[in-house]
């Protein structure tokens, strides 16, 4: 069980969860997209949103600004949150504009305030979970989508919630986060999310 729980940390990711929600748009989008600019966004994003702060992560402990990938403390989580601003930032201003991917780019707008919230947080020594800000903020969405484009993904949602249970087991059983961190950042993670809905549902 415990290598299973920690598997599911791994799987589940907070870097994978931003093109995550990229690849589930564009299978459930109704409006047509020419499959090359497709794939020339998941590249784009993936050079950014994953590969990217990978690079930074290993120049950050090469320079002994963190100790390892976990970031168990919240003094190593300042730079790798702002840097990952800054990521989201770009993403906003050059891959994702407003139009013609409205959805995505608000998504991408509550994943910068995910994550300029977990930022602040970690200023005053809260360490919310960085795992449930991702889960949350990906679910939010998927929800969204599903009333945005009159699409029964029920099956999706349901398996999204056991997911979001997983996860939360999962850094509880390795003493990664306490219960209030947990739920602190469901809250970070969805709550920006829901309030941005009303910019494009």
């Amino acid at each position: 069980m415990h290598h299973i729980l920690k598997s599911i940390s791994a799987i589940f990711h907070p870097l994978v969860m931003p093109i995550a929600g990229v690849i589930f748009y564009f299978a459930k989008t109704p409006r047509f997209i020419d499959r090359e600019v497709i794939w020339a966004k998941l590249v784009s994003l993936s050079i950014l949103t994953i590969i990217l702060p990978i690079l930074l992560y290993f120049l950050l402990k090469t320079l002994g600004k963190v100790e390892s990938i976990y970031l168990r403390n919240t003094k190593e989580r300042i730079i790798p949150l702002f840097l990952n601003a800054i990521v989201i930032i770009m993403v906003t201003q050059k891959i994702l504009r407003p139009d013609p991917y409205i959805e995505l780019y608000y998504f991408f707008v509550g994943i910068l305030i995910s994550t300029i919230a977990c930022l602040i947080l970690v200023i005053f020594k809260f360490k919310a979970s960085i795992h449930m800000i991702a889960i949350s903020g990906l679910f939010m969405f998927f929800i969204a989508l599903s009333i945005h484009f009159s699409i029964n993904i029920n099956g999706t949602l349901a398996i999204m919630c056991i997911i979001t249970g997983a996860v939360a087991t999962s850094r509880l059983h390795l003493k990664a986060h306490t219960y209030p961190e947990l739920i602190m950042g469901m809250f970070v993670g969805l709550f920006p999310q829901l309030v941005l809905v009303t910019k494009w549902l």
